[in-house]
């Protein structure tokens, strides 16, 4: 049982497994062009669909959001 594999077989094969392998499956990518994300109400939507927060508070204005200064 000969296989005839040629240049067309393993270019076909290379677009079937393009990505696959070495975990690329689990790796986060976010958007490429963020900053072209003009309005903030479309960054905090996205950024919410993608789970992370934005905009990124410091560890500072977390502390402050916490503790009211009134107390």
């Amino acid at each position: 049982m000969s296989e005839d594999r040629n240049r067309a077989w393993r270019r076909f094969k290379d677009r079937i497994n393009n990505g696959k392998g070495m975990g690329s499956d689990e790796l986060f990518k976010p958007e490429k062009k963020w900053k072209l994300m003009y309005s903030r109400r479309r960054k905090v939507v996205r950024a919410k669909q993608l789970g992370f927060d934005y905009p990124i508070k410091s560890q500072r204005q977390l502390l402050d959001q916490e503790l009211p200064s009134g107390e």
